[in-house]
């Protein structure tokens, strides 16, 4: 790590009524806190004159605490702080990451209950972060939330892009409308397991993009969540403030703290620039350094997966149809019928390996492996996985010395079926079996309800869950993948083995009834915020019947969208989702996905508009090469492209995996067109994108 210029400041106060402004490095976002005449603390934030964020209380409520941590507050302590350093991520968009602020933090002291907080701000000139800080004391000890009071006032009816605050699924495809119209659409936003009962009927999730009228970006999230509940937001329509709503557990408390604690930092993004949002590494910048000595074993993967074809209903995962009567690892198969379509099984997996090897992939995942799946999808009361026994034409160690031979990684999966406590009780075996069999990374996966029951999975007690099953691969050298888990909030700078999460409306969502074509124009903004995303890109067939006749679903994408998503949607963990026979038809297109690199040394982003499209260039890391992807909404649109981010005096060939004339996401999905040109520095490109479509483009020097 290379620090650069550190500067410090303490002001000693004892004030009732109070106010400060602080501005951030650049002087473009101002902040203003103060005491009211009641001891209540306020913020509000301007950007370049402008009140973005009206004056909005701050506070928590506590369970059994009349008083609480709300008022009756006086500044005891002012410490302001500059701080300027340049970090090098273990893998990432860029290979060095700027972390400059400007900070204050006011120790508030509650003189009736002879207790203090801290409220700490840190302003860069992408935005502001702040949380709340509970110091060691004899007063404040533990402590239980009943609910932050934190509020977030808009001064305007925004466009906002959101979706449903659940509890339990970030799965949603995203609605965009005014903050005024949010309360009359929420019915149409919910699908899935969503429940209004789980929260007020404005409630939305963070990360959440907004527009101004007058082109001002807003972006609301937080960042370093752990030992504490997620954060979703309740609109306050008559004052369109927003309130912060916490994830509460099984008795509706919102969590348990024990003095010295955190929460986590609330963070909000400013600009009149979409780009600069995307750009930003505030997120990341907010969490702790690496805690990892070595990470020498930490690699970023480009995968293909056993995975698709279950998806669709072509395959499944489960090895027959009946219903074992006794105990996992005890089940005689001998007396069940193999039902003809389980696809993990050793030959076919072998066929899987063999495509992966000879184009260059480094794993391949492979789901249904394990004995359990006949249960769960028949809803045993008494299912668990136990994550070591396999299905019977799944041979272990005959798998991993073929994929051995080919060069090629196993990838682990992991299903809990949402039972954390059995998860936690077998994780070290399930851990020293993939050391024992060379798997280096696992996808694990959290689907259903939370077991035990009345737990949520965003609440304290699963969020420690998952850091504790990251912080327990780590011990393994395991990388993982962690799916239907708490979206990210940057935890990977400080945890760099958690290399991926899925925590959103993944491509798996094409099948179930479809997602509108410009929801990849959204998540770079929304769920991209908080760190990568496994969203599992490149499909080539659309028409999911000719998968599963019984499946009329449709994916609405075309083939060139599927390969920009390879930039667009940045991940470190980035799969080929499907089949080798659909990628044996259209190879030319296919050779972009195998060129394509998933570490990078900068990345730029060209042009953005949330909802509508987004052109990302990015250079591999340690090589000179450069790719670029750009993603469409619903509008065809004509694209220029400046290349002055290539290096002055030399010569490239640009290869254009582009939409053709007569491509559209629903009528023509595989129609596409390949050009080259040589191209500099001083270059521009021209190229149009279809409905649903985009275009990729790798630029080799030569």
């Amino acid at each position: 790590m290379k620090k650069r210029l550190i500067v410090l400041g303490v002001i000693m106060s004892s004030i009732l009524s109070y106010g400060q402004t602080l501005k951030s490095p650049n002087s473009e976002h101002e902040l203003n806190f103060k005491l009211n005449e009641v001891g209540t603390p306020f913020y509000s934030l301007h950007y370049k004159g402008k009140e973005v964020i009206k004056e909005s209380q701050l506070g928590l409520e506590l369970v059994d605490d009349e008083t609480s941590l709300m008022n009756g507050f006086e500044v005891k302590e002012v410490s302001e702080t500059s701080f300027n350093e340049v970090w090098e991520p273990v893998w990432g968009e860029q290979s060095e990451i700027i972390n400059h602020y400007n900070e204050v933090a006011f120790t508030l002291e509650q003189p009736e209950m002879n207790r203090h907080i801290i409220i700490r701000f840190r302003l860069f000139d992408e935005g502001l972060g702040f949380r709340y800080e509970f110091p060691q004391q004899e007063n404040l000890v533990y402590f239980v939330i009943k609910e932050e009071h934190t509020e977030f006032g808009m001064t305007g009816d925004h466009t906002a892009y959101w979706i449903p605050g659940d509890y339990d699924s970030q799965e949603y495809d995203y609605t965009t409308s005014k903050l005024s119209e949010i309360s009359g659409l929420f019915d149409d936003a919910l699908t899935g397991n969503a429940s209004q009962e789980q929260f007020a009927k404005t409630g939305v999730q963070t990360s959440l993009m907004m527009k101004s009228e007058d082109g001002i970006y807003i972006n609301l999230h937080e960042a370093a969540l752990k030992e504490y509940s997620l954060m979703n937001l309740n609109l306050d329509e008559s004052s369109l403030t927003f309130k912060s709503w916490l994830t509460p557990d099984a008795v509706g408390n919102k969590g348990y703290l024990q003095a010295p604690a955190v929460s986590p930092w609330r963070t909000v993004m400013v600009s009149d620039d979409a780009t600069d949002i995307l750009a930003s590494n505030m997120t990341l910048n907010l969490n702790e350094p690496n805690t990892l000595e070595d990470t020498s074993w930490i690699k970023p993967i480009k995968y293909m997966g056993v995975w698709w074809e279950m998806i669709t209903g072509k395959s499944t995962w489960n090895y027959t149809d009946d219903l074992p009567s006794v105990k996992l690892g005890e089940t005689d198969y001998s007396k069940t019928t193999p039902n003809g379509k389980h696809a993990a099984n050793t030959e076919h997996v072998k066929k899987y390996i063999d495509f992966a090897s000879k184009h260059g992939f480094d794993a391949l995942l492979v789901e249904g492996w394990n004995e359990g799946w006949e249960d769960w999808f028949g809803n045993s009361k008494d299912f668990v996985f136990d994550f070591v026994t396999p299905y019977p034409d799944f041979d272990v160690e005959e798998i991993h010395d073929y994929a051995r031979s080919k060069n090629i990684e196993m990838m682990m999966h992991h299903e809990t079926s949402g039972a954390i406590r059995n998860y936690e009780r077998h994780l070290d075996t399930a851990y020293q079996f993939m050391n024992k069999c060379g798997y280096t990374s696992v996808k694990s996966g959290y689907v259903g309800d939370i077991i035990p029951r009345g737990e949520r999975h965003y609440g304290q007690w699963a969020i420690n869950h998952y850091l504790y099953a990251v912080k327990k691969a780590a011990d393994y050298k395991i990388m993982v993948n962690a799916h239907e888990a708490v979206r990210p909030t940057g935890l990977r700078r400080t945890y760099p083995n958690l290399i991926g999460n899925e925590s959103a409306r993944g491509t798996e969502f094409q099948v179930f009834g479809g997602s509108k074509p410009n929801h990849v124009t959204i998540l770079p903004f929304t769920r991209l915020i908080g760190g990568p995303m496994d969203y599992t890109p490149g499909i080539f067939e659309m028409d999911i019947s000719k998968l599963n006749p019984d499946n009329n679903s449709h994916v609405n994408s075309t083939i060139a969208n599927q390969l920009a998503l390879y930039v667009t949607m940045y991940s470190p963990l980035q799969m080929a989702a499907d089949l080798p026979e659909h990628y044996e038809q259209f190879m030319d297109a296919f050779q972009f996905i195998k060129d394509v690199a998933i570490d990078w040394d900068e990345s730029h982003y060209l042009e953005a508009e949330p909802g509508e499209y987004l052109t990302v260039a990015r250079k591999a890391k340690d090589e000179s090469s450069w790719f670029i992807g750009n993603v469409n909404g619903t509008t065809p649109r004509k694209t220029q492209v400046e290349l002055d981010f290539l290096e002055k005096g030399k010569t490239y060939e640009a290869t254009i995996y582009a939409d053709a004339k007569d491509a559209h996401y629903k009528t023509n999905p595989q129609a596409y067109e390949i050009s080259t040109k040589k191209v500099t520095s001083r270059s521009t490109l021209k190229l149009k994108s279809a409905s649903g479509g985009g275009f990729a483009i790798s630029i080799i020097e030569k």
